[in-house]
């Protein structure tokens, strides 16, 4: 089959080679992969906030956030947690190996609705894979945005994702960063408590001016709203990145139905507006 032709029929996973690999932290792994076709790899294109599926041959498929950004081309970056026998064989795997990809997927962030204004992006454990890719779309494109505040939150430090990463975005004087964990120990240097504490450290915003970013555990999207919320952010300029049993990608398993969305095409991400109508998404 003619690699350069497979990316034509959205069924066919494409060939991808390993590039390189390191944990995050315990059973939480990066990967840096790329198309093996290099025309393909430096072609494909897609919006912070998408997904890919990612499949072994005679182990399985299943849907990945890409937490690389679209502005940094060649290199698709994912961060995957060991969580059941596709990701424990991705796990074996080593740098050069091939596996295989489709897609992107999904509607991924309206970035259109974030330009010029300013930026709430809030994350909490594992949410903050996908939000890293919005984020440094908004890092290399820094003049078409506003003010951009970044908050993270973790169960504690050892569960710090891109610890070394985003302690180095502190030094920048375009971005704030505020980063805490429910637990700190001795090596922590942040603030102590659940991510929602944090919004207490921004100064005035504008709502009519301010688009706040979530994604995390299903716990915490209700309490973070909430701060969104007292902030007068309209629920509208409220984006949420969530996932809901997303099996195929394009709508055609019924998989991730939700009365007539489908997470896969419609979402990932949402608006808090579209959630009212769809409780069930959060």
């Amino acid at each position: 089959m003619n690699i350069s032709k497979m990316h034509e029929n959205p069924y066919n996973p494409e060939p991808a080679r390993i590039v390189r690999h390191y944990d995050l932290i315990e059973d939480h792994r990066f990967f840096q992969i790329r198309h093996v076709d290099m025309n393909r790899a430096m072609s494909f294109t897609y919006n912070p906030g998408q997904f890919i599926m990612l499949s072994i041959p005679g182990v399985g498929e299943a849907p990945f956030s890409i937490s690389s950004t679209p502005s940094r081309p060649g290199i698709l970056e994912l961060g995957v947690r060991k969580v059941g026998t596709l990701t424990e064989s991705l796990f074996q795997k080593q740098d050069n190996d091939i596996i295989y990809i489709r897609g992107p997927y999904g509607n991924g962030y309206k970035i259109e609705q974030m330009e010029k204004k300013d930026l709430i992006i809030t994350a909490g454990g594992l949410g903050v894979i996908p939000l890293r890719s919005i984020l440094y779309y908004v890092l290399d494109n820094r003049d078409k945005f506003g003010r951009v505040f970044f908050l993270y939150g973790a169960g504690d430090s050892n569960q710090f994702l891109f610890r070394d990463e985003f302690f180095q975005l502190k030094a920048r004087n375009d971005l704030d960063c505020m980063y805490t964990v429910d637990k700190a120990d001795k090596t922590w240097t942040e603030s102590e408590g659940v991510v929602t504490k944090l919004f207490k450290n921004l100064p005035e915003i504008d709502p009519q001016n301010t688009i706040g970013l979530v994604t995390g555990p299903p716990v915490m999207y209700k309490f973070v709203i909430d701060e969104f919320l007292k902030l007068k952010i309209p629920k509208n300029m409220i984006q949420l990145s969530l996932e809901r049993r997303m099996k195929c990608g394009i709508g055609k398993c019924g998989h991730c139905a939700l009365d007539h969305l489908y997470t896969c095409i419609d979402g990932p991400v949402f608006t808090y507006w579209d959630t009212q109508h769809f409780r069930e998404l959060i």
